[in-house]
């Protein structure tokens, strides 16, 4: 019995099917394989950082926030001084997108959104810098760690509780009536005193706007103003001729024949002083003479003694003074 060698239309359907389902297959792959870019020509560079918090091998790398490639690879470097590159990581970047990464681009860590991933973002260079090379290095900008960020919130809110705090108790005391806050708050005594002063304040005021008062007149009455302007022009006038050498005051000033003066009697003075103090003059010996003095003091003691006399007995000194012919 022959066996039959034709296709029938069943085989042939389920032919057809697998080649449609592995055509979808190969154009699925394919689209994926273009959205994930895995068919992309990629160059490498390489950036260091001080900590790697949040990215790893595999994550993503984008350019002004659109995805250009992948960290292919995080190491460790040697332990050193330098604590801002303690990792190495190599970056794939898109090959189409060479253009965008220069010289002057810089690469920073962000987040995509408040609480996303961590990424490594690249800014777009200027065209003035060179395009970055295969294995170049990529310099990094310092960004703001989420981590310090909370811990410094972290440290405000537990000041503003403290804040707070210090506030209420404060409020209590004002409103128990401590402190001179408290007694403005609650004393009515107070508040009335205030009152009685702005309305006694009032008084004055209105007693100050009479325009038939002294500060009223000195408000509104040009006369001190014309007054005072007489008087400093009268001054200007008198400084000027001062100036100009006029006058004794002027002379006084600029003229040095008084100094000249006051000089040569400030020398006649004291050679008279050092005459008097060393020399054997009569003013001198009055001075220094303590028997001179004496009998001077004798003298005027015996002629106050015979003035006393003669006003008590005049005729005994005028007896015989006077003659009738």
């Amino acid at each position: 019995m022959k066996r039959s060698i034709g296709v029938t239309w069943d085989q042939l359907r389920v032919g057809v099917v697998i080649l449609l389902a592995a055509g979808v297959l190969v154009i699925t792959v394919f689209k994926l394989g273009a959205a994930a870019n895995l068919f992309t020509k990629r160059y490498p560079l390489y950036v260091f950082l001080s900590n790697a918090r949040g990215i790893t091998r595999g994550g993503s790398v984008t350019i002004n926030g659109v995805v250009a490639g992948t960290i292919d690879d995080i190491s460790f470097l040697p332990v050193g001084t330098d604590t801002t590159r303690n990792l190495k990581l190599l970056l794939s970047i898109d090959q189409g997108l060479r253009d965008q990464v220069r010289a002057d681009s810089r690469a920073s860590v962000k987040s995509m959104g408040v609480l996303g991933d961590k990424v490594l973002d690249i800014s777009s260079g200027t065209p003035r810098y060179d395009m970055l090379q295969p294995n170049d290095t990529l310099r990094v900008t310092p960004t703001i760690d989420m981590d310090d960020v909370i811990g410094q919130a972290s440290i405000v809110v537990q000041d503003a509780v403290e804040l707070t705090r210090d506030l209420k108790i404060i409020s209590g005391g004002i409103v128990h009536g401590d402190g001179t806050m408290g007694q403005l708050v609650t004393n009515r005594s107070l508040y009335d005193r205030l009152t009685g002063t702005l309305q006694r304040m009032d008084g004055l005021l209105d007693r100050l706007d009479n325009p038939h008062g002294t500060v009223g007149k000195l408000i509104d009455d040009p006369a001190l103003y014309n007054n005072l302007t007489t008087a400093v022009a009268g001054l200007d006038s008198v400084l000027a001729q001062v100036n100009g050498h006029q006058g004794t005051l002027g002379k006084l000033l600029y003229d040095d024949t008084l100094y000249s003066h006051l000089v040569g009697v400030a020398g006649g003075a004291d050679s008279l002083v050092h005459q008097l103090n060393d020399g054997d003059g009569s003013a001198a010996k009055l001075l220094r003479d303590r028997q001179l003095y004496d009998q001077l003091s004798k003298a005027v003691a015996t002629l106050n003694a015979v003035l006393a006399d003669v006003k008590q007995n005049p005729r005994r000194y005028t007896r015989g003074l006077v003659r009738v012919f």
